[in-house]
């Protein structure tokens, strides 16, 4: 893993494209440096995200191998457990963030990983219905601190335009992990016999065993901050921080402060930001926990769902890169997240709109498509905003903690739409939903009119400012010479 600085020169490429920046008289190419950086950090923790999200959203696909015939649960109850892992999640959001700051990101995300990977395995031996509400909750909690904790990571790493970018190939992951998990859950399940009659619990077992040994070995890939990253010479880490000065606060000496931590709570943009993703967690989460129920209820086979829940997430993976993509180019958020979320919302209209699914599943599972396409993308986008507009280390890690615990709420609720009598139509659940998806647009629309008139308010008062990280006592985001990103 570690390098020598004369490997690490020899790893960048001169073309004639790169940006020169001349540190202790020797060349370093800011592009090449950042596809370094990329290929040293994102395939870190995004395998972990993937692990994450499979490990969070494998029980949908457990559920239909005969989970609750095994566990004598009603649907009901079943939902219940869905709704407690968000518990967790929502509530130690915040500390775990808390812990990240005091910690370091290489000790601490592999903790966490093996931490849920263990209680993701126990999930397949338990024997009754408060074992298995038991370990949802506990599952939440272990995964409560990635999310945030990476996006802030990220923060520590990239400029701010560089994030965004960062956050949703991170983040595409999770649609990866719903694709995983289909094919994974379809070869599993032909494990129904061994041992155990249905092959439901191999799904935890064999997932969770695979999270437990990936995490052990992260103590060793993934990666602290640029000061002590061992992949870095010490002219990539002077040019990593005179990039970072110049455009945020990620070089400031910062410490933890309850200061920083007030200010995002009485931040009404911290808010919002959580709001945002408020509208989307419950779609998202609906989609990727129900999916497999859905597709089963259009008259498909236990395997035949695995396997059609594949695709509508490849798709997804698709849809999010792209966006992120033409999002970054083009310096726009609001406009691709809100389009995002209309692009969903035609896949539920649709969804609605199909009186008999069981006589046209094809309609049904094309509307599938427009969902998830919509989804993924918007939900990686409105997550990368705090992390490009909040400046004050403390204050950015309470904000990121804060959007995805207000945000998933939105699940808790989500989990309780899909009832088991409400199919093949889930009227209930798709409603919502469709309703989510419309608010998200509403509220992403208002939070650009919020940034946009902060930023004309702020002109009239000073310049923007230049070289954040050279600025003695920096205030954060309400210094006015800051602007915000939109």
């Amino acid at each position: 893993m570690a390098e020598t600085d004369k490997e690490a020169a020899g790893n960048i490429a001169h073309s004639p494209e790169d940006t020169a920046s001349e540190t202790a008289g020797q060349a370093v190419y800011e592009k090449s440096l950042l596809r370094k950086i990329d290929a040293h950090l994102l395939p870190a923790v995004g395998i972990l995200y993937l692990l994450s999200f499979l490990d969070r959203s494998n029980v949908g696909n457990a559920r239909i191998e005969g989970l609750l015939v095994d566990l004598n649960m009603t649907g009901d109850h079943y939902l219940i457990g869905l709704s407690l892992y968000f518990v967790g999640y929502v509530l130690f959001e915040i500390p775990c963030n808390i812990v990240l700051k005091r910690t370091s990101p290489r000790v601490w995300l592999p903790t966490l990983t093996i931490v849920w990977g263990i209680v993701a395995t126990l999930l397949g031996v338990v024997q009754n219905e408060a074992g298995f509400l038991a370990a949802r909750f506990f599952l939440g909690v272990a995964e409560s601190g990635l999310f945030p904790g990476v996006t802030y990571y990220f923060s520590m790493w990239y400029k701010r335009r560089e994030r965004q970018y960062r956050v949703a190939l991170f983040f595409s992951a999770a649609s990866l992990a719903g694709a995983f998990g289909g094919a994974l859950a379809y070869g599993i399940g032909r494990l129904r016999g061994v041992v155990w009659t249905n092959g439901w619990r191999w799904i935890f077992i064999l997932e969770g065993i695979v999270t437990v040994v990936i995490a052990v070995s992260a103590y060793w890939f993934v990666h602290n901050y640029p000061d002590t990253s061992s992949f870095l010479s010490d002219d990539e880490r002077k040019v990593i921080r005179q990039r970072l000065a110049a455009d945020c606060d990620a070089t400031q000496e910062e410490s933890f402060s309850w200061a920083g931590v007030r200010e995002a709570l009485q931040d009404p943009k911290c808010w919002l930001y959580g709001l945002g993703f408020h509208t989307m967690s419950l779609p998202l989460y609906t989609l990727s926990l129900f999916l497999p129920t859905i597709i089963t209820n259009l008259g498909y086979q236990a395997a035949e769902a695995q396997l059609l829940s594949v695709p509508p997430y490849a798709f997804a993976f698709g849809t999010t890169v792209g966006v992120a993509i033409l999002s970054e180019r083009l310096n726009k958020r609001g406009v691709f997240i809100a389009g995002s979320s209309i692009f969903a919302a035609i896949g539920y209209s649709i969804l609605l709109g199909n009186t008999n699914p069981v006589a046209r599943p094809g309609v049904s599972y094309a509307a599938v498509f427009f969902a998830a396409g919509g989804i993924y993308p918007a939900t990686a986008l409105v997550l990368s905003w705090p992390t490009i507009n909040v400046s004050g280390q403390t204050k950015r890690a309470t904000a990121t903690a804060m959007q995805i615990s207000i945000g998933n709420i939105g699940a808790v609720v989500g989990t309780q739409l899909y009832r088991t009598f409400d199919g093949p139509r889930f009227i209930v659940g798709h409603s919502f939903a469709l309703g989510y998806l419309l608010a998200n647009a509403i509220v992403v629309t208002v939070l650009v009119f919020v940034l946009k008139k902060e930023n004309s308010k702020r002109a009239l008062v000073a310049e923007e400012i230049q070289d954040v990280g050279e600025v003695p006592d920096w205030k954060g985001d309400i210094d006015p010479r800051w602007r915000f990103q939109y």
